[in-house]
């Protein structure tokens, strides 16, 4: 019988698949002093003193701009601010034997390149079978010392995305991979098959993401500001098929469906993304044979075409700075070969 580990996510009801919090709190005139760590603890609420010694020791707690050690006396207008990982929820993990690919992995983190199909964690009907379960079996396997058996997660990408992810394996770790993502030192390149030609070989998306207004499973754009978060998409062109184009994303964000949304937004749904309308063809002619084309790609890569490529970030206990890459999966291997393909043999035709 496999034993349960009882232990702690974050929240996964925020809009972000960053999980961290940012507070900033600027001290009264009259305040008294007192240490840093106490001061946050009677001013955050629900907030443990172990993840305040936490963010101490990651360098995430801040006086005026500057890093601080816990002890740090807070005096009047002193402004404060701290980046903790996401508060947490109880949870129940299972070990499940299910296949995992280790890129890296040390005492306080491991990288995986996940693959499509495998939820992150538990929640929203996906209660088992996630790459939580994943990394219970693969540390207890291993007899990896993981403080809540299963790791801490500092970001997601969605079930049907592939690529690089990094779990920490303790909440020192958690914290301060967490404040790398905040200040946006992490480095990610996604590739992406989207729809349509480019007029630029580069260019950046910006626009506020939200839940959508009318599909609450969704997200939508909203350029003016009125709803969502800030959100940044830098995209450069990789290879054009005149119909669709592989293009490399460059996230300052980390919004849900960050790249899935800015694309469609920007007229350039991803390749066979069914919640935002790539499932079905929107470039290109409407002869049969070329129907037969789209739908055989379509059948070879049932999902969104979307891969975290590539990940760096400094190392949260030696500070070395560490990254990986990975190659894009079979399947969207095979229909960019199915393109380049369908684009030769339609020169030829026309010389």
């Amino acid at each position: 019988m496999s034993e349960d580990f009882v232990g702690v996510i974050g929240d996964g009801t925020e809009e972000n698949t960053e999980l961290f919090e940012h507070f900033r709190i600027v001290a009264d005139k009259g305040q008294a002093l007192v240490r840093v760590d106490k001061f946050l603890q009677n001013r955050l609420e629900n907030v443990s003193r172990n993840r305040v010694q936490n963010a101490a020791k990651a360098g995430s707690i801040l006086v005026n701009d500057k890093p601080v050690k816990s002890n740090y006396k807070v005096k009047p207008l002193d402004v404060v601010t701290v980046v903790l990982a996401y508060p947490p929820r109880e949870i129940v993990i299972t070990p499940e034997n299910i296949e995992l690919d280790v890129v890296y992995e040390d005492d306080d983190v491991i990288v995986v390149n996940k693959h499509a199909g495998l939820v992150v964690h538990p929640g929203h009907g996906n209660f088992d079978g996630t790459l939580l379960n994943a990394l219970a079996y693969h540390f207890k396997e291993n007899g990896s010392r993981v403080d809540n058996g299963f790791g801490y997660l500092v970001h997601r990408i969605d079930k049907d995305t592939t690529g690089l992810m990094i779990v920490a394996k303790n909440e020192t770790a958690q914290t301060v991979l967490a404040a790398q993502f905040f200040e946006h030192s992490i480095t990610r390149r996604y590739q992406a098959l989207v729809w349509g030609d480019f007029a630029d070989d580069e260019g950046t998306i910006e626009g506020n993401i939200g839940r959508s207004m009318r599909d609450r499973v969704a997200m939508a754009v909203y350029p003016d500001g009125s709803q969502g978060k800030e959100a940044v998409t830098h995209y450069k062109v990789l290879e054009r098929f005149n119909y669709v184009t592989l293009v490399e994303c460059r996230l300052e964000t980390g919004r849900t469906h960050q790249i899935r949304a800015h694309m469609q937004h920007i007229g350039h749904p991803l390749f066979n993304d069914a919640l935002y309308g790539g499932d079905r063809i929107l470039k290109g002619t409407t002869f049969s044979k070329y129907r037969q084309f789209v739908d055989n790609c379509f059948n070879e890569v049932p999902r969104h075409c979307l891969h975290a490529k590539l990940l760096g970030f400094v190392h949260p206990t030696t500070g070395k700075e560490m990254c990986f890459d990975s190659e894009l999966p079979a399947d969207m291997l095979t229909v960019l070969e199915k393109w380049r393909n369908y684009l030769k043999s339609r020169t030829e035709e026309n010389l």
